[in-house]
């Protein structure tokens, strides 16, 4: 009993310091969805506090409005196809580089992870006149490739350990009843990979939703615009209507918050994999 007590009391500063991250990380969540419900002038009286009156016409404002439905369609259509295409792609060069021994293969290993360190920003200059000769300029299909490429190095890492920590014996035992490496990856390694792919889809999902920066360079058409530049619209010379804004971050937020309380698991077994194995 004492021996259980002392182990119990171990865990209290971990469970402290737990508690004081989750308050610091909630709180902006809480001012954010607490003042959606206000007016622009409740707001500036009590930004801290529950609505004296809860107003929903602000969303119902967003929702009526045409733009903001077709903001949220564009910034899904490019972070769904962004993910899909980066778990692709990572996962097949992953397989490669984690069955492919040699000097060469470490070294494209280390040169692909090296783009975790390089910020993708400090090339839009270039990125910008790539885009404008393939005739992507002011589409929203010119984020696609920018978003593969900035998940790449991550997917690459997380993957390439993940596939290393599958015991070997398993490929063999493929290959001798007859499955080429296609089989392998689609029998063996794929169904394998779920918790690494959740882990990479949402570690790269946040940035992708959330990015400004490409959309600000790439798209001034308000056809293509995603949903934080189309936040921008609601951003006057002299005034702002904080209330609009802050229920279409709410509304945004919604799908970053629901993919990963249904991928929690996958997410956290992924990520532990992906760091462990050294």
């Amino acid at each position: 009993m004492n021996a259980s007590m002392k182990r119990q009391n171990l865990h209290i500063p971990s469970h402290i310091i737990l508690g004081i991250w989750s308050l610091i990380v909630i709180f902006p969540l809480w001012i954010m969805i607490i003042n959606s419900f206000k007016d622009r002038l409740a707001i500036y009286q009590n930004p801290f506090g529950l609505p004296k009156k809860w107003n929903i016409a602000n969303y119902g404002t967003v929702i009526s409005d045409g733009d903001f439905l077709n903001y949220f369609k564009n910034s899904f259509i490019v972070v769904v196809l962004s993910i899909a295409i980066l778990l692709l792609v990572g996962s097949l060069a992953s397989y490669a580089l984690a069955n492919w021994r040699g000097k060469i293969s470490r070294g494209l290993y280390f040169f692909c992870i090296a783009g975790m360190m390089l910020p993708i920003r400090i090339a839009s200059i270039r990125l910008l006149e790539l885009v404008k000769a393939l005739g992507l300029l002011n589409t929203i299909w010119a984020l696609i490739p920018i978003y593969v490429a900035m998940g790449v190095p991550v997917a690459i890492f997380v993957l390439t350990e993940f596939i290393h920590a599958v015991p070997y014996e398993l490929t063999e035992a493929a290959i001798i009843d007859g499955a080429g490496r296609l089989g392998v990856f689609l029998r063996i390694i794929s169904p394998l990979l779920r918790p690494a792919l959740a882990t990479v889809a949402i570690y790269n999902l946040v940035p992708f939703w959330n990015d400004l920066w490409f959309p600000l360079i790439f798209i001034s058409d308000d056809r293509a615009k995603t949903v934080l530049l189309g936040v921008t619209r609601l951003f006057g010379q002299y005034q702002t209507d904080w209330s609009k804004v802050l229920a279409v971050l709410t509304l945004s937020a919604i799908p970053v918050i629901a993919l990963y309380l249904l991928a929690s698991k996958q997410f956290i077994k992924g990520l532990t994999a992906g760091a462990v194995k050294g």
